[in-house]
């Protein structure tokens, strides 16, 4: 991506997809080009967190929302570091923000962090082909970047797909850190980090639970140093195909019975532990008003995706696995793509979505509750068999 953040207010741009579809704007945010995977995004709310979603990696993010940048920037909200996306498409941006705790404006965010932007643009009409089409690669090109169309859209054909990515290490932390408990602390969790969010270890530690955030490279040696009484594997961007080294890890877990939770790319994750496949979705799942049925109690959430892949598993009955028997515990009532996993003879499970739902909704918060219910139990089990063993 190359970017210049002068006279973005006034630039004419220009959108490209891989198949020849042409929009024109004005640029939001930087001036330059950028590149990426084509998505839309159906949140009405939230954008902010949408931005630094690390999930978000090497991906274009179109807002079917029209009007996007209403209540500025703050400092407060952000998932992680930095904004992930590599380019931002909205149809009418906001003049002026209007938010008692914004301190700039998303136009000015997006230049500071040299995120190349389109406004302007019928996204009704770009959400409709890429519905019919699918997600497919894009370029945004503003300034002087704008030169011939056939040129420009042999650049958008030469970038590289997203099947096949492996983007985890390059969004997770490189260092481990401790996000300690909220009052008194109950358990603590190894969470492997392969793009985690801010809110995921939040919400943990609000449950008493001391996080531990170990990188994407962590070792089965690792996990276990910090005496965990549960593990956590995080959502992330990339191909689940190519995540063999979490995989492994994971595998591991389950071998040692650990209470274990996963979400979004960490369903994925545990689906391939499992002895399934994963493939990429048609236009995949984003947005915070997806309609979910949890199978176990036969309750339906309204939840927040951010996900192109999904895990190929048998929706009519359990599954034998290595682990014990697997069952689809969730399902999206849009398109039944599975959207959660779990071991019915080990405590292990795992959700397509994002319960943590900063910006909303918080249907699906108790899952957090969930995973306490399985270390707790775990740790009574493992109580009591020392107990006897003593006698």
């Amino acid at each position: 991506m190359t970017t210049s953040t002068r006279g973005a207010a006034k630039a004419p741009a220009i959108l490209v997809l891989e198949d020849g579809r042409i929009f024109r704007g004005r640029a939001y945010g930087a001036v330059g080009e950028t590149f990426g995977e084509a998505v839309f995004s159906t949140g009405m709310t939230g954008y902010q967190e949408t931005l630094t979603d690390p999930s978000y990696h090497r991906q274009v993010v179109v807002m079917t929302a029209p009007h996007i940048g209403n209540t500025g920037v703050n400092d407060e909200d952000p998932e992680s570091r930095r904004i992930w996306v590599s380019g931002y498409v909205v149809r009418d941006p906001a003049r002026t923000p209007s938010n008692w705790r914004s301190v700039r404006t998303l136009d000015e965010e997006l230049t500071a962090q040299g995120v190349v932007g389109i406004s302007g643009i019928d996204t009704r009409a770009l959400t409709r082909h890429l519905r019919e089409r699918g997600a497919m690669r894009v370029g945004i090109f503003s300034g002087r970047a704008i030169a011939d169309e056939a040129e420009l859209l042999a650049k958008v054909q030469a970038q590289p797909q997203m099947k096949g990515a492996n983007l985890s290490d390059e969004v997770a932390t490189q260092e481990t850190y401790v996000v300690p408990a909220i009052g008194t602390k109950r358990f603590t969790v190894a969470a492997v980090d392969l793009g985690i969010k801010g809110m995921t270890p939040h919400r943990m530690a609000e449950r008493g639970i001391e996080v531990h955030v170990l990188p994407a490279s962590a070792t089965l040696e690792d996990v276990y140093a910090v005496n965990p009484d549960g593990v956590f594997f995080s959502n992330g961007p990339g191909d689940p195909a190519t995540a063999d080294h979490p995989v492994s890890v994971m595998r591991g877990v389950l071998e040692r019975k650990t209470p274990l939770f996963g979400i979004c790319f960490g369903n994925q994750i545990l689906g391939r532990a499992l002895g399934f496949g994963t493939y990429k979705l048609k236009y995949g799942h984003r947005g915070i008003n997806q309609p979910v049925q949890d199978r176990t109690t036969g309750k339906v959430e309204v939840t927040a995706h951010n996900h192109g892949f999904a895990v190929d598993a048998p929706l009519d009955a359990p599954s034998d696995t290595p682990y014990g028997r697997a069952e689809v515990s969730h399902v999206c009532l849009n398109d039944g793509v599975v959207e959660g996993l779990q071991l019915l003879d080990r405590p292990a499970f795992s959700v397509q979505y994002h319960p943590e739902a900063a910006a909303g909704p918080h249907d699906a918060a108790y899952l957090f509750d969930r995973f306490v219910e399985l270390m707790r139990d775990n740790n009574q089990l493992s109580a009591t068999l020392m107990e006897g063993q003593r006698a």
